[in-house]
C-alpha cells in the first residue's frame, strides 16, 4: 500500500514492536520460569541419590529429593514428576527402569477429612518402590504406597494404585495385570 496511510501503518508497526521489547513483563515472567526451574530441577537434582549413567530428562519436576533414589542406567523421561514426601516417604527407582514422558510418581496422598478445607487437608505419606527393569509408559501415575515388582511394564495413561508383583503388564485406570513377561516367570 502506498501514501500517507501505508506509511502511519508501518510506523505504528515499527513503534509496536519496539513496545514489545521495551515492555518489562516478558522479562519479569522469563526470571520466574528461570526461578521455578531452579526450584524444580537443579536444586533439587543435587539432593537425589543417582546411580551410574542415570539419565534425567532437564525437564523433570524433582520435589523433596534427598527421599528419591535412582538407581544405575535408569531413564527418567520428559516432563515427568518425581514427588516425594514433605518428610518421610521416599520414592526407590530400579536399575534400567525406563520412565516414559509425563510420568507421575508421588509418595504423598491427600487424606479427605470432612469440614478441611482441600489446602488443608492432612497428608499421608508412604514410600514406593519401582523394581529393577520396569518401564512406565508415557502418562504412567504412580500413587503413595505402590511397589513395582522388577520387570514389570505398565501401560500408557495407567494409573497404579495398589502393588504390582514382578514381571506383570498391567493397564488401566486402576490398573490391572493383563499379563506376565515370560522372562520373569
Amino acid at each position: 500500500m502506498s501514501g500517507p496511510a501505508g506509511g502511519n501503518d508501518a510506523a505504528a508497526r515499527r513503534i509496536n514492536a519496539l513496545k514489545s521489547v521495551l515492555d518489562p513483563r516478558p522479562y519479569a515472567h522469563m526470571f520466574r520460569i528461570l526461578h521455578f526451574y531452579a526450584y524444580s530441577h537443579t536444586r533439587q537434582k543435587v539432593r537425589l541419590t543417582l546411580g551410574s549413567g542415570v539419565r534425567l530428562a532437564p525437564n523433570v519436576s524433582i520435589r523433596n529429593g534427598e527421599r528419591i533414589s535412582i538407581a544405575d542406567h535408569a531413564h527418567i523421561g520428559e516432563r515427568s514428576y518425581l514427588w516425594a514426601g514433605n518428610e518421610a516417604g521416599r520414592i526407590d527407582i530400579g536399575e534400567y527402569a525406563l520412565f516414559g514422558p509425563e510420568v507421575f510418581v508421588t509418595a504423598s496422598d491427600y487424606q479427605i477429612a470432612p469440614d478441611v478445607p482441600v489446602m488443608h487437608q492432612p497428608k499421608r505419606e508412604r514410600d514406593v518402590r519401582i523394581g529393577r527393569d520396569v518401564w512406565l509408559g508415557a502418562r504412567v501415575v504412580v500413587t503413595a504406597g505402590v511397589e513395582i515388582g522388577d520387570g514389570c511394564i505398565v501401560g500408557a495413561g495407567s494409573v497404579v494404585t495398589r502393588s504390582l508383583p514382578p514381571g506383570s503388564i498391567a493397564v488401566g485406570a486402576p490398573a490391572r495385570v493383563v499379563g506376565k513377561r515370560s522372562e520373569h516367570g
